[in-house]
């Protein structure tokens, strides 16, 4: 029962509860870089736990079972984290919220459909699903990083002066323009990714809802 697939999955459920206790303990950019790191490598084994369970014929009930659970888990702790970095962004929550409440839905009608959610298939759209909220996720806390960089680079100068290098007058001796860059791209990306992500979630979710619905009448 444990074989490498199931450790993996372990693994992956306690990293997931471990990224938002990094920012408790550890200070940041440091904290940035632990759950940014922590987050690549879950999702890593996300895809690694399942390959490696099929190619050696390794799967197992405690697999099938915990799979599941550990990628929602992931996902939605490190949402609710990124909901605390951000402050509650309503840009961040409202997409957040949305792929929360799907995540609920989905699994309370699978445990009502029992055997029968077997027969409902993972479509395409769910794994581009999965795959927007991993990169969504991974650049929101990148984000971090480059915000802190840049304010630490900046703190205590003159809004002149920083205008100045910004815009070439000054020579960047400091890397501003690359780290304002670099938070622009993970920060609007990142979002960008998390909408696109929560609306596909929403998709899923009304298609599980309606292939399911054979099952659910009375």
């Amino acid at each position: 029962m444990w074989n490498i697939p199931n450790i993996l999955t372990v693994l992956r459920l306690g990293f997931a509860v471990a990224l938002p206790l990094v920012f408790l303990f550890v200070m940041r950019p440091y904290a940035d870089w632990i759950a940014l790191i922590l987050f690549v490598v879950v999702a890593l084994t996300d895809y690694l736990d399942g390959y490696l369970a099929r190619a050696w014929n390794q799967t197992s009930k405690l697999g099938a079972m915990l799979d599941p659970i550990a990628d929602k888990a992931m996902v939605l702790i490190a949402l609710l984290a990124l909901a605390a970095l951000f402050g509650l962004n309503p840009y961040i929550l409202i997409p957040a919220t949305l792929i929360a409440f799907r995540e609920v839905f989905v699994s309370g009608l699978r445990e009502y459909l029992g055997a029968d959610s077997g027969k409902l298939a993972v479509t395409k759209v769910a794994k581009w699903k999965t795959a927007a909220q991993m990169i969504a996720i991974s650049a929101l806390l990148a984000s971090g990083i480059f915000e802190h960089h840049l304010g630490m680079n900046t703190f205590g100068m003159d809004q002149q002066l920083m205008a100045d290098i910004l815009d070439g007058r000054v020579p960047d001796e400091l890397g501003l323009k690359s780290s304002l860059l670099g938070l622009q791209i993970t920060y609007y990306g990142g979002l960008g990714l998390l909408w696109i992500a929560g609306l596909l979630t929403v998709y899923t979710g009304w298609d599980y809802l309606n292939k399911a619905w054979k099952f659910l009448e009375d």
